[in-house]
């Protein structure tokens, strides 16, 4: 008997340590896996708060053009200026600057279409007895 009681005695002992050693992975995994974590986190915060102010930017920089557009067509009143910009929830962030870059060449034929227009707006106005407007 004793060797059995011995050897499950130390049989017992070489469990435990083995128990205590997988606890100890087990909680080194679990810390580092936090930190891990922690990081990812912080890092997806920081890239919504970069497309956030991106996306402000690109709101500020629409109405700007909106602006500009509705200044042109101001003395036109037969020309509805329409809904104000809104965003577009299939447009893919990837292509932002491609999209702003499209605003400036359609802005500038609205402008060159509405110079053209300059004389009509003139004559229509001076027909109904108002100001022209502005060219």
């Amino acid at each position: 008997m004793t060797d059995d009681g011995a050897t499950a005695a130390m049989r017992y002992k070489e469990i435990i340590a083995l128990s205590r050693g997988s606890a100890e992975n087990l909680r080194a995994w679990e810390l580092q896996r936090a930190e891990s974590i922690e990081a990812e986190i912080e890092e997806a915060s920081n890239a919504i708060a970069v497309a956030t102010e991106r996306e402000e930017r690109a709101a500020e920089r629409a109405t700007r053009w909106w602006k500009m557009a509705l200044h042109n067509i101001q003395g036109l009143t037969w020309l509805p200026p329409g809904d104000h910009p809104r965003p577009v929830p299939t447009a893919r962030a990837a292509y932002l600057e491609r999209y702003l870059e499209e605003v400036k060449p359609s802005y500038q034929e609205l402008v060159q279409a509405v110079l053209s227009l300059g004389w009509r707006a003139k004559r229509a106005a001076a027909k109904r007895g108002e100001q022209p407007p502005p060219v």
